[in-house]
């Protein structure tokens, strides 16, 4: 009898006599095609009994050879993919499932030439009851067998989705997640071992497909991930290339004891569903070998995400980033869901996509955060600026020679001097500091905000365009364009906006009598020199 206890018939035992069958006759009796309903059938022959074609042998001998192999598989996955070094502890999550069992019992097996220090957690639902009680105790009488630390926790399931407004597959996979964070860090250990397979990728799959998830949900399960409830402790998945098939035969030529959640077959849950209906149309008449296929696909949709998701990092702690306009829109829409992220809003598709198209446009994220995004690409949250015309307004005498004022946060200064200018240049403008032809600027000006309509020619320009065209060109975030500060002449042009260059039809040239230094700073950040005493 193989190590691990009796063997498993659909009445929920081994006995010895089939085992004896099979030692007899060799592991070609385990027909892992007569897999029903999770549930292995051993076909013990009798004397007289038909010879099976040849193909069946050869194809028997191949499975009894895949399934010897797979704890040699599962190993080099650890090791390609670097889940665990050799003396590292892990804490492997035990359902009492077969999928769990498969994988505590190869985990065990490597466990002494690899120095693993392995753990056992098991989280009871209490869902089903009795037979919840039942998982516990097989996952406890296992790692006791196996001389394994045992943990245990539960959770009233039920009430935490009625709380959290949850499914009942949402709320334990949440209760759970948060056990095993715990119990690791309780212990001391940063890797978490999980038993999903190459089934379980197929049916992520096309649920996300189905609730219509971006690049990086149909991803999938990667082999290591961190842990939704602590991103310090790691989740690995060690059995993420094999299929349920396999594990199921697995278990069954090595003796290990599992049990069955009879919930996993009815068909009261979008997952069952797929698995128990529409998976098994889809390999029957389209696809046998998805397990093959739609991994490939994850993983390249996975790699492609991974290198928007770079991308937008790279851009986000960019100094000297390109406009957001110009970033490909799967960059742009990893920058809105990273930055979501950081506010604690979910990032669903209809709100990255507002926030993408449409700028400081306030919107509501489904936890009720009010957030917006400026032209340069950044989330705002809290209370939107209003994007209104300010009425305020102030006229200036230059009559003096110098003076100063305040307008709108913005402190101005001037100075007005009778020197020479040689040459038809531009005097070289500093930060907050401008020189005009003091002459067509006037002894009079309006200051005020941008109105809509305005026009303004500034230096250089050929000729005048709309301030709304300039605020765009020179990326002034819509926001802000309502605060910027504007000064007029006594003849209504434009002659200096805040922010942009001075106006073309006051500038200085060989035939000016007077310069007007025109200062500028915001009030608490010092912005260029001062006028001269």
């Amino acid at each position: 009898m193989p190590a691990g206890g009796p063997g498993f018939q659909p009445g929920g035992s081994w006995t010895v006599g089939n085992w004896e069958r099979i030692r007899r006759n060799g592991l070609g009796l385990l027909l892992p095609a007569a897999l029903f309903g999770g549930c292995m059938k051993v076909k013990c022959g009798r004397r007289g009994r038909r010879p099976r074609p040849a193909c069946q042998r050869r194809d028997s001998a191949a499975t009894v050879r895949r399934m010897a192999d797979l704890p040699a598989r599962v190993l080099a996955a650890i090791r390609e993919h670097r889940l665990l070094a050799p003396g590292e502890s892990v804490l492997v999550a035990v359902s009492g499932g077969c999928d769990s069992m498969v994988l505590l019992d190869v985990l065990h097996r490597h466990a002494g030439p690899e120095k693993w220090r392995l753990a056992v957690a098991h989280f009871n639902h209490q869902l089903r009851g009795r037979a919840s009680d039942a998982d516990e105790a097989l996952a406890a009488r296992t790692a006791r067998r196996l001389g394994v630390p045992f943990h245990a926790g539960r959770g009233p399931v039920r009430l935490h989705a009625r709380k959290r407004g949850l499914s009942l597959e949402m709320a334990a996979r949440e209760l759970r997640h948060q056990f095993l964070a715990a119990t690791a860090r309780a212990i001391g250990v940063a890797k978490i071992a999980l038993a999903h397979h190459a089934d379980d990728q197929v049916e992520t799959f096309f649920l996300r497909v189905l609730r219509g998830s971006g690049g990086e949900g149909l991803a999938g399960m990667k082999w290591l991930s961190p842990s939704p409830a602590d991103p310090v402790r790691q989740l690995i998945r060690p059995l993420l290339a094999e299929t349920r098939a396999s594990l199921v035969a697995y278990a069954a030529a090595a003796g290990i004891e599992f049990r069955e959640d009879a919930s996993n077959r009815r068909l009261d849950t979008p997952r069952n569903i797929l698995r128990g209906r529409v998976l098994p149309v889809l390999r029957r008449l389209v696809q046998p070998a998805l397990e093959v296929t739609v991994p490939r696909l994850m993983m390249l949709i996975g790699d492609e995400a991974d290198f928007a998701a770079g991308a937008a990092r790279r851009w986000l702690a960019s100094r000297r980033r390109t406009a957001f306009a110009r970033l490909h829109p799967a960059v742009q829409r990893q920058v809105i869901q990273m930055q979501l992220r950081e506010l604690g809003a979910e990032p669903g598709f209809e709100l990255v996509e507002r926030l993408r198209r449409e700028p400081d446009r306030p919107t509501m994220t489904p936890g009720g955060l009010r957030v917006w995004r400026d032209e340069t690409g950044r989330l705002q949250a809290g209370e939107a600026p209003k994007l209104e015309f300010a009425p305020q307004r102030r006229a200036v005498e230059l009559t003096s020679p110098r003076g100063e004022c305040e307008f709108a946060g913005l402190r101005l200064a001037w100075q007005v001097s009778r020197r020479r200018v040689g040459a038809p240049v531009h005097m070289a403008a500093r930060s907050g500091r401008e020189c005009l032809d003091a002459d067509l600027v006037g002894n009079r000006i309006l200051l005020r905000h941008w109105q809509a309509g305005d026009r303004f020619q500034p230096l250089g320009l050929a000729q005048a365009a709309k301030l709304q065209d300039l605020f765009t060109n020179a990326k002034v975030p819509r926001a802000e364009r309502h605060q910027r500060v504007v000064a007029v002449t006594e003849r209504g042009a434009i002659f200096w906006v805040e922010g942009l260059r001075p106006g073309e039809q006051v500038r200085l040239t060989s035939g000016s009598r007077r310069v007007l230094e025109w200062y500028w700073e915001r009030l608490g950040v010092t912005s260029g020199p001062q006028p001269e005493a």
